[in-house]
């Protein structure tokens, strides 16, 4: 078994894309691979993606957009994603409900059509309502969406919607294709 060193890149506001890219960490070191976990908006600016074996960019979702650094990364870099073997996740509350994937799916093929990176490797995960970090607008505001697709109001609670064991198997699938 080769140990592979793995670069884990992520954009996050309220903390959910970071702790999913912490449970892909995990799942990839209990093969041995030497993990790095980067945060996309403290990247040094000399990143080179060719130091790692496989790169791993995730970026969540919010007013219909992956936050601006991470785009802007994956464009810079898209040529050279393109040849090695690199992933994309995708943090959003429309990948939680069958009625909404459509909406995670566009978000998706947006940021590869923008960025120009398409790796073999993409996919929407659900992420959280974190109501009890929001201000109270943005609270109100997610509330009102949550709502409007039958999802859980009560304000008082955080409430958790991603599916661990996608996550695994997304970086159980990665680990495969290094080897």
């Amino acid at each position: 078994m080769t140990s592979h060193r793995i670069a884990i890149i992520y954009g996050t506001t309220e903390g959910q894309t970071r702790k999913i890219a912490e449970h892909m960490a995990q799942t990839l070191r209990h093969h041995d691979d030497r993990v790095e976990l980067l945060l996309g908006s403290e990247l040094d600016p000399d990143f080179e993606p060719t130091a790692y074996d496989g790169i791993i960019i995730g970026a969540s979702i919010h007013e219909g957009r992956h936050q601006r650094y991470i785009r802007g990364l994956a464009k810079k870099h898209a040529p050279v994603l393109s040849e090695m073997p690199s992933a994309f996740f995708s943090v959003s509350m429309s990948a939680a409900a069958d009625d909404t994937l459509a909406e995670a799916a566009q978000a998706l093929e947006a940021f590869q059509e923008e960025s120009g990176w398409k790796p073999a490797q993409a996919e929407a995960v659900a992420g959280a309502l974190k109501y009890t970090e929001y201000s109270w607008l943005k609270r109100f505001i997610m509330k009102k969406s949550s709502a409007s697709k039958g999802g859980e109001t009560d304000t008082e609670h955080d409430w958790e919607y991603t599916d661990w064991d996608q996550v695994t198997r997304f970086a159980e699938t990665f680990h495969e294709r290094l080897d």
